[in-house]
């Protein structure tokens, strides 16, 4: 592809100077020419004798709009007239939208009224736009067009500039996206010009930061091609970037001595019980941290048997981790010496900045790291758990479960849910880390430690928001491939469709353009904190799935419905059962039972039953996965079930043969019992549901595909 940028730099900087935040329409079409971006054909016209002559030369039909800076929205204005077929039509038409223009705005600036040719009738309207968004930059959005397009809201974007593959797949990423195929005998739009369509205005944006939003509303899809009807520029002063950016070695290298550091300091350390210093020190030494402790106090000269020192500086010897635990106030003067001692982590646990309004306090703390090269975590968090290195820097209760979970929130309180959670279900973890007010470290730094950690299998994030979108995405993309990363976004229900200048604008609400930035970097996201920490729980115990035929077994027909809808709501295919396989099936079970999918043995059946049907779901090399339903009965008791489930699980494993098995169990009490030992033997299932044994094995196949284990 090539662009015409100087032809767009003169169009931008003549607006620009002039003040103006709005292109108009011929400013547009000059930028559209440059970009290759296909429009009707048309031209300015001053006088209604140029109108008409404009219009015959263009050939009938045509389209009137006017043509003012001042005029964003020119239907509103009375300013657009469509379907003129003569000269008569078009010279009336002039007269009215000009009329109409200045009585809708007395002091509006009308430079004339542009003739434009009239798209023919048929094809699919669209919407092809761009807007900046405030987390992620420049955004891409596609979607069904025309004058409902914000009552649809069937749209969805990608990072810009995006690719001919993300463009594609933007065609098949609407909930109409069958339209676009062609149904009822109509004809399939052109899918290349399309593509290539969305492509360059990506491209647009982002060559030209100043372009804050872009609207092609409608753009004609046919079978031959694609036309813009209608466009809409929006510009403005390109954002200052701000934030730091490290190298993928740099965050390495610090995170690595703050995961796992072999000397902490505790800046605030104190003997009295009930202080954050004393908790702090507490924790440690009862952790069994290995490495150096030592307590920070200019009032103190031991601290819980250990030597305390005045300053950070008077410590001997290199230091990994200065953890803070003094008032907000005295922090800077602190950090100062850490700096200067030369270490490279600070935790900051206290609160009292940006969080209560005290931004200018932590600018300054961050403005002493970045003097010192000291990375921040916090300020306002609880601290943080590296259990295999047995830390456990904060005040809170301990935790030592060692497992293949990372788990990291920007709350407290939810810090203290994944806790609490973490020991009731005794998930294993690599660590769980709180990130506050992230004045420095964040998702895409402790996603890049993460991703490289041997021992973390499974990455579990809540986040209200994030400080570098497109950091966090280059993190997650390069981490998806080798492990999962799931992600709790609080906030998915604010209102992100505040008044904008473009239906792009309104339909790129905050969590519309999360969803889809995340979704594009792979990452699995979590409807809620429980799914979230279910899916962290529970992702490291399922193999990766080898193909998409899923096979329900169940011992009751209710519980088999279920879990097909769970399975549909899931993005799941059931697998359609092949003759051979839906007689082998019929073998093992009773006549008035069912086969197909679900395969119904009915609730009566010995664990033999069970035994027999399981086997033949992971024999069969044309069947990927496996649910479970389990109705309690005393012929089959809840642990008879588990235990031979686990055991025949267990031994198809060890001959190589590894599918994903998930179970839905229904019974009294004791299916609790049942659904631990399962879990703890690498079947995941759940007492009481059918959704959420289904919801993990549907997050596992969005890994799987993401990682490009699945077509």
């Amino acid at each position: 592809m090539t662009y015409d940028n100087d032809a767009v730099r003169a169009v931008l900087d003549a607006a620009r100077a002039e003040g103006r935040t709005a292109l108009t329409a011929p400013e547009g079409k000059r930028i559209t020419d440059a970009y290759g971006i296909p429009t009707p054909a048309e031209g300015l016209a001053e006088t209604a004798d140029e109108a008409v002559a404009l219009a015959d030369r263009i050939g009938f039909p045509v389209v009137l709009k006017i043509v003012s800076p001042d005029i964003l929205h020119k239907t509103d204005a009375g300013g657009v007239r469509v379907g003129l077929a003569s000269c008569a039509e078009v010279r009336s038409a002039f007269t009215t939208i000009v009329d109409n223009a200045r009585g809708y705005d007395a002091k509006a600036r009308i430079q004339g009224v542009q003739v434009q040719q009239m798209v023919p009738d048929g094809g699919q309207e669209v919407i092809v736009g761009a807007v900046t968004d405030p987390t992620f930059g420049k955004v891409v959005a596609f979607g069904l067009g025309g004058v409902l397009v914000e009552v649809l809201k069937d749209i969805t974007f990608r990072l810009a500039p995006a690719t001919e593959d993300e463009a594609l797949s933007m065609l098949d990423g609407i909930r109409a996206a069958e339209v676009l195929r062609g149904v009822r005998g109509g004809e399939a739009v052109d899918r290349a010009a399309l593509a290539d369509l969305i492509v360059r205005v990506s491209r647009l944006v982002a060559d030209f930061p100043e372009i804050t939003e872009v609207d092609l509303n409608p753009v004609f899809a046919t079978a031959s091609g694609v036309l813009a009807a209608d466009v809409r520029l929006l510009i403005g002063d390109p954002a200052p970037r701000t934030r730091r950016r490290y190298s993928r070695e740099e965050i390495l290298g610090s995170m690595r001595r703050l995961m796992q550091p072999r000397s902490v300091a505790v800046v605030g350390a104190s003997n009295e019980q009930g202080k954050i210093g004393n908790s702090v020190m507490r924790n440690l030494i009862d952790g069994g941290f290995p490495g150096e402790i030592h307590p920070v106090n200019p009032k103190a000269d031991d601290i819980l048997g250990r030597k305390a020192y005045k300053t950070v500086t008077d410590v001997p010897g290199e230091v990994d981790v200065a953890v803070f635990a003094i008032p907000a106030k005295f922090v800077p003067a602190a950090l100062e010496e850490v700096g200067r001692k030369g270490i490279p982590n600070a935790v900051l646990i206290p609160s009292g900045f940006a969080e209560t309004g005290e931004h200018e306090l932590q600018d300054r703390i961050v403005a002493i790291a970045e003097e010192h090269g000291v990375r921040l975590l916090g300020p306002n968090i609880y601290g943080y758990y590296s259990t295999w290195q047995d830390l456990c820097a904060t005040f809170c209760t301990p935790y030592d479960v060692k497992g293949p979970v990372a788990l990291t929130s920007q709350s407290g309180g939810i810090g203290m849910a994944i806790l609490g959670f973490a020991r009731t279900t005794k998930t294993g973890v690599s660590a769980i880390v709180g990130l506050g007010n992230k004045s420095d470290l964040d998702e895409d730094d402790l996603l890049t430690w993460f991703g490289e950690d041997d021992r973390t299998q499974c990455i579990a994030m809540h986040l209200e928001d994030l400080k570098d979108g497109r950091a966090f995405v280059e993190a997650a993309r390069a981490t998806v491939p080798r492990k999962p990363v799931v992600v709790l976004k609080a906030g998915r229900t604010a209102a992100g469709a505040k008044a904008a200048g473009s239906h792009t604008g309104a339909l790129a609400g905050d969590d519309a353009v999360y969803d889809d930035i995340l979704r594009q970097a792979g990452v699995i996201r979590a409807p809620g904190l429980n799914e979230m920490l279910e899916y962290a729980r529970a992702l490291p115990v399922l193999p990766a799935p080898q193909g998409d035929n899923v096979v329900i077994i169940t011992g009751a027909g209710g519980s088999g419905v279920l879990l097909s809808d769970a399975i549909v709501d899931n993005g799941l295919s059931l697998m359609e059962i092949p003759d051979d396989l839906d007689a082998a099936f019929r073998r093992f079970i009773p006549p008035f039972g069912a086969a197909g999918n679900p395969v119904d043995i009915t609730g009566g059946e010995p664990p033999s039953t069970y035994e027999a049907t399981i086997r033949l779901g992971l024999e069969d090399p044309r069947i990927h996965a496996l649910v479970l339903g389990y109705w309690h009965t005393i012929v089959t008791p809840p642990m008879v079930f588990a235990e031979l489930t686990a055991r025949v699980v267990e031994e198809f494993r060890a001959r190589g043969i590894a599918k994903p098995v998930v179970a839905s169990l229904a019974g009294d009490t004791e299916v609790e019992e049942a659904c631990a030992y399962l879990f703890e033997r690498g079947v995941v299932a759940y007492p009481y549901t059918t959704e959420k044994p289904v919801a993990v094995l549907g997050a596992k196949y969005r890994w799987a595909r993401s990682a490009g284990l699945l077509t």
